[in-house]
């Protein structure tokens, strides 16, 4: 498989100075040559650029939402990218950065894709809107827009609409979720698997739910993004919202490996590693290894 990795190293989503580090840490670390493995051709196209803006000016562009105008102008850039990726029979691998990059992956994949799937492993539902956000970091808010709902900026990035069906996105790993996100998976019926369904049906059963309800859907092709803090922070503490109770390590493992195997997947999100918040290397080197179960399985 011909692999086109693109780095964007955005912390604004998330407000926290670290996450941005990661794609030239994972580089640093072997990533490429992991990637290499099992005779992938990997192109590595460097970082998206991400403009400077002053602290004191993040709700320059919105009062509820932090560094608004330069997060859509990154992830405009990163659906391009994508788009242009896809377009060249290439699997985009975005590596983060902060989780907000979602958007624009979904939407460049989106463009390329009629009917799209998204599957979202994540500690969060990530599917605030300015009015439901307890914090107005825009990285709680990416799956939302890309589903239509929010702010017209980030719903209508790239295109103008919806990017994806709420009947086609499953959130996995979900332990932390918003008043305003529970109401929200109510009303439209977005397929949520907690880390206690996880625990109580196993990971092979829910994968099974999810492959009965994308055939339902005709459903064929597949935007995946994987934050690390899906994973319990006892095993990757390097996260900026490490959420207690998280889904172990060979669970993830299973998830990834399932899910790429079956062919579906055609682009994907690896996200949120924050190594200024841990002291030592667990989590990068877990980072890392997980990289290499992608490598494996595409």
């Amino acid at each position: 498989m011909q692999i086109n990795v693109i780095g964007v190293p955005l912390f604004l989503g998330c407000d926290k100075k670290g996450v941005d580090l990661s794609p030239n840490q994972l580089r640093e670390q072997g990533m490429l040559d992991i990637l290499r493995k099992n005779n992938h051709t990997v192109f590595d196209l460097g970082n998206l650029y991400v403009p400077s803006i002053s602290e004191c000016n993040k709700f320059s562009s919105h009062p509820k939402m932090k560094y608004l105008n330069t997060i859509v102008e990154v992830n405009s850039n990163l659906a391009q990218t994508v788009y242009s990726s896809l377009n060249s029979s290439s699997f985009p691998l975005v590596i983060g950065g902060d989780h907000s990059l979602g958007l624009g992956s979904i939407c460049g994949a989106s463009k390329y894709y009629e009917n799209l799937g998204v599957i979202w492993i994540d500690a969060h539902g990530d599917i605030n809107t300015p009015e439901t956000s307890p914090t107005g970091n825009v990285h709680g808010m990416p799956l939302g827009a890309a589903m239509g709902f929010g702010d017209k900026a980030l719903t209508n990035l790239y295109f103008n609409g919806s990017k994806v069906n709420p009947k086609n996105v499953f959130i996995i790993g979900a332990r932390d979720l918003d008043k305003g996100e529970l109401e929200l998976i109510s009303k439209e019926g977005i397929n949520v698997y907690s880390t206690k369904d996880v625990e109580n049906k196993g990971i092979l059963s829910i994968l099974e739910d999810i492959k009965n309800i994308l055939n339902k859907n005709n459903v064929e092709n597949i935007h995946l993004s994987f934050d690390i803090d899906s994973i319990d922070p006892e095993f990757a503490s390097g996260t900026g919202t490490p959420v207690p109770d998280g889904m172990t390590v060979d669970d993830v493992k299973t998830l990834l490996s399932n899910l790429l195997k079956t062919g579906k997947i055609k682009s994907m999100d690896f996200v949120e590693l924050n190594t200024k918040l841990e002291d030592g290397t667990i989590t990068i080197n877990l980072c890392l290894d997980l990289l290499d179960v992608i490598s494996e399985s595409l």
